[in-house]
């Protein structure tokens, strides 16, 4: 690797993991979204052309820096801009310094609450803090829906319209109002750790979520759903070491048990053990205390697999989606065998004819069944829709033995 392709690869990593950091930072300095977005921007093309000789040792710093260097010279430009510096110049210094005393401590934080204002509509909410906070590329943000890329740019640029036209200011939502904001949040919560999940050259977005929601649980310790989702990411985040060997994915019916980190199990099995004190269970509780079952058990055989799917009953009647009929599904293959859990999943599939994951259920419970034609069609389906290489290769893999055990 040549030193142009390692301050490549510094840059991208700077970015990966302060761009969020960096936006929020000028949002709150200079009040408007675009322009703090297109100064980091700028700021990180300029750091891709002058970090030849290395990585600054803050360059976060030099980014904010940089950014708001190129910020000030766009509002020069014209003349509401100038108008504004001059609002911006003369608070700049105690805005700097200064720490709000309000409940909310964290600029992205803020940021989150500002992009899921209930004038907009929640896939735009969403969407926008994606970009904004977790510097997905529009591309990535349109997978993650299955949407185009042009259409996810539209919605993006809506959404910031939206909140321009509307005056949605960026500051701390009233005692009030936080708990109308809060599954807007979650969600976006969710979804950010699940993009670094997926990917590994992005795991700086989990610690970034887990951080995120760990604050959130701080400021809103009698939401219930809050601390769900805390312990639903902690119980994922404890199965991390053991899902991958190489780039190839592991399921957790073969995952090495020993490599899953105990401490987190331990803290989000006890989040869960809160919850259920609490009696008022959510989607995120029921979530977590699924995964809770998962980590009690030595191995796959020994899972309290009917706790599992009584758990599923109960989620379906507070969030009934496709995606929740197939993990039921899944769970009823383990407890009344692959014919009971085929039916349930054919029910479904018409719903998730997209969806990689229904079809490589399919493929899975036809195998079990003997009936391998028809599961080496449902694992080609499921190869076609994949959206990753490694969750190809897998699929690939499964082909390969059917073909080979045949």
């Amino acid at each position: 690797m040549g030193a142009g392709d390692r301050n490549s690869s510094g840059v991208e990593n700077v970015f990966r993991e302060a761009y969020g950091r960096v936006v929020a930072t000028l949002v709150r300095v200079f009040g408007d979204i675009t322009l703090a977005e297109d100064a980091v921007q700028d700021a990180f093309v300029i750091a891709s052309e002058r970090w030849g000789d290395g990585i600054p040792p803050n360059p976060a710093g030099w980014i904010v820096t940089t950014a708001r260097r190129r910020a000030i010279d766009r509002l020069r430009r014209d003349a509401r801009g100038r108008e504004l510096l001059q609002d911006v110049s003369y608070t700049l210094q105690e805005q700097e310094g200064r720490i709000d005393q309000g409940l909310v401590q964290d600029d992205q934080l803020r940021l989150i609450f500002t992009c899921c204002h209930p004038a907009l509509r929640t896939e735009h909410q969403i969407a926008l803090t994606l970009r904004l906070l977790g510097g997905l590329s529009v591309d990535e943000i349109a997978r993650s829906f299955l949407v185009s890329e042009p259409a996810m740019a539209k919605r993006l640029v809506r959404a910031k319209y939206k909140i321009r036209a509307a005056n949605i200011p960026y500051r701390i939502p009233a005692d009030a109002d936080l708990p109308v904001r809060l599954r807007s949040v979650l969600a976006v919560m969710y979804l950010i750790y699940n993009t670094g999940l997926d990917d590994p050259e992005r795991s700086s977005l989990r610690a970034e979520s887990l951080r995120l929601t760990r604050a959130l649980v701080a400021l809103m310790p009698d939401e219930p759903e809050a601390a769900g989702l805390l312990a639903l990411m902690l119980l994922n985040e404890a199965r991390v070491p053991a899902r991958r060997i190489g780039d190839e994915i592991v399921l957790l019916r073969d995952q090495d048990r020993s490599l899953w980190d105990r401490a987190l199990i331990q803290e989000g099995r006890a989040i869960v053990r809160a919850c259920v004190r609490r009696g008022q269970p959510g989607p995120y509780q029921l979530q977590a205390a699924i995964q809770a079952v998962h980590s009690d058990a030595a191995s796959s055989a020994d899972t309290d697999w009917p706790q599992i799917v009584s758990l599923y009953d109960h989620l379906l009647e507070l969030l009934p989606t496709a995606v929740v009929e197939l993990n039921r599904a899944i769970a009823v293959g383990e407890v009344d065998g692959p014919t009971a859990a085929l039916a349930d999943i054919d029910a479904v599939t018409s719903r998730l004819e997209e969806y990689h994951l229904v079809h490589a259920a399919r493929g899975e419970m036809l195998r079990r069944l003997g009936r391998f034609d028809e599961a080496q069609s449902a694992f080609e389906r499921a190869g076609a829709l994949a959206p990753t290489e490694p969750e190809r290769r897998f699929l690939n893999k499964q082909i390969a033995e059917l073909s080979a055990g045949r």
